[in-house]
C-alpha cells in the first residue's frame, strides 16, 4: 500500500511545548505513571477560573451567537477592543482595522501566511514563542533570530537585531511581556525598535497577551503606542491568560499606523479572514465584558502581594534559585520562570535530553531552553501555575535529580 509522508514543509518546524518530551510523558500517563507537568500555561487545569461576569456575558449572549459572525468579529466586541488600545495610547484604530480570532495563535499564523513569500525574512526573538518561528516558516519565509541580553533584563539587544536586517527582512517581531522569560521591555527599547523599523522599512508585529499580567508595580508599554502614524503595527491581544479564558479561543489583532503603507498586506488579511468565516462567535461575545472601561488600569489581586500568582511566583523564583548552579531572572509578568543551569557542573551538553531524563526519573514535565530556539543547552522554563505545594515538591525533585538521589 502507498505510504504516506508529512508535508516537508514540517522539515524545520518545532513545537516542544507539546513536542516529543510531552509526547513522552503521555505514554508515562497512559502507563499509570503520575506526572506533575510544569510545561503549559493553561490556567484552568490549577483552578483558576474566568470572572463571572465574562462567564455570564457569553451565556447570555448564547441564543444570539449561533449563526457566523462578521469575519471581522461582532462590532459590539471590536468598538471594546478599539476603546482599550485608546486607553494605551494606541489612537487611529478603526472597527476594520480590528480582527478577531480563535485566540492569538490562529491570529499568528493568518498574519504570517497574509504577509509572507518563500524566501522572506522575520525578526524572532530568541529566546521566542516557539510558534512565531513555526508560522514564519509555514509561510514559506525564514525566522531570523535576534537576542535578548539576560544580563539586561532579558530586553531585546539592539545592535544584534538591527545587524540581522537585509534586503529580505520584512518584519520584527516583539512579545512584551515576554513568554518564556516573564520580561517587561523597557521603553527606550521599545523606542530603538520603532526607530529601526522606521529607517528600515520593517512592520512591527507585537505579542502583548500578557499585557495586564505585571507584578510588582511594573507598567507595560505597547508599541504601537509610540510608533506614530508612519510605521505600521500589528498588536496581538486577547482574554485567555488575563481572564482565564485559554479553553474559549478569544483573541484579536488591532491594525495601527501607517495602514497605507499595508494596503496590499491589509486585503491579504481580509482574504485569509473571511476564508475562515470568522472566529468562536459566543467568546467574541465576551470581550466587552472583559474590557469594560470600567475596569481599565485596575489591578488584579492574584498579582497583587498576597494574590496567588504573586506568592507562588516568589515560591518558585526563590526555591529554584536555592539550588546550587541554577540562577534565575525574577520575572515581571505573566506565569513562566526560564532558569539557567551550569551545564558544566551538571554535565549537561542536550537540554532536551536533561528535561527527558528528568522526566522519567522524576515524574515532572518542563520544557527545555532550545523548544524557544534558545541555542545554548543551559535554560528551560517552569510554568509556576500550580499550587505552592506541587511548586515545592517539584524543586525538591529536581534538586535530588541534580544530585544523584
Amino acid at each position: 500500500m502507498k505510504s504516506f509522508s508529512k508535508s516537508h514543509k514540517l522539515d524545520n518546524v518545532c513545537y516542544d511545548i507539546r513536542g516529543p518530551v510531552m509526547d513522552a510523558a503521555n505514554e508515562m500517563e497512559a502507563d499509570g505513571e503520575k506526572i506533575i507537568k510544569l510545561n503549559i500555561g493553561n490556567p484552568a487545569p490549577f483552578g483558576f477560573k474566568a470572572p463571572e461576569s465574562v462567564m455570564n456575558a457569553m451565556k447570555e449572549a448564547l441564543p444570539l451567537a449561533q449563526g457566523y459572525s462578521d469575519s471581522h468579529g461582532i462590532a459590539e466586541a471590536r468598538r471594546a477592543i478599539i476603546k482599550y488600545d485608546e486607553f494605551r495610547g494606541i489612537h487611529g484604530v478603526e472597527e476594520k482595522d480590528i480582527y478577531t480570532g480563535n485566540g492569538v495563535s490562529e491570529l499568528i499564523t493568518m498574519s504570517m501566511q497574509g504577509l509572507l513569500d518563500n524566501g522572506d525574512e522575520v525578526l524572532v526573538p530568541a529566546p521566542d514563542y516557539p510558534l512565531w518561528t513555526a508560522s514564519v516558516t509555514l509561510a514559506g519565509g525564514t525566522a531570523v533570530h535576534y537576542i535578548c541580553d539576560e544580563k539586561a533584563d532579558w530586553n531585546p539587544d539592539i545592535a544584534d537585531m538591527e545587524s540581522k536586517i537585509t534586503d529580505k527582512t520584512k518584519a520584527v517581531v516583539i512579545i512584551n511581556p515576554n513568554n518564556p522569560t516573564g520580561a517587561v521591555y523597557d521603553k527606550n527599547i521599545l523606542t530603538e525598535i520603532v526607530r529601526i523599523a522606521r529607517e528600515h522599512g520593517l512592520i512591527i508585529f507585537s505579542d502583548e497577551i500578557y499585557d495586564r499580567l505585571l507584578m510588582d508595580g511594573y507598567e507595560h508599554t505597547s508599541i504601537a503606542s509610540l510608533a506614530g502614524d508612519d510605521v505600521f503595527c500589528v498588536t496581538f491581544g486577547g482574554l485567555s491568560k488575563s481572564h482565564m479564558t485559554a479553553g474559549f479561543r478569544c483573541g484579536w489583532i488591532s491594525l495601527s499606523g501607517n495602514k497605507k503603507a499595508a494596503r496590499g498586506y491589509i486585503e491579504g488579511l481580509n482574504m485569509l479572514s473571511s476564508m475562515r468565516l470568522c472566529s468562536n462567535v459566543p467568546a467574541q461575545h465576551m470581550i466587552a465584558s472583559a474590557l469594560d472601561p470600567n475596569n481599565f488600569g485596575r489591578k488584579d489581586p492574584l498579582l497583587e502581594k498576597g494574590g496567588r500568582i504573586y506568592e507562588q511566583r516568589e515560591l518558585i523564583y526563590n526555591a529554584i534559585t536555592d539550588i546550587d548552579g541554577i540562577t534565575a531572572f525574577k520575572p515581571r509578568a505573566a506565569f513562566y520562570i526560564f532558569p539557567k543551569i551550569d551545564t558544566k557542573k551538571y554535565g549537561i551538553d542536550n537540554d532536551e535530553q536533561f528535561v527527558l531524563d528528568f522526566l522519567r526519573k522524576k515524574k515532572i514535565l518542563l520544557v527545555h531552553g532550545g523548544g524557544f530556539h534558545w541555542e545554548q543547552p543551559d535554560h528551560f522554563r517552569i510554568v509556576f501555575l500550580p499550587e505552592a505545594d506541587i511548586l515545592k515538591e517539584s524543586v525538591k525533585r529536581l534538586n535530588d535529580f541534580l544530585n544523584g538521589v
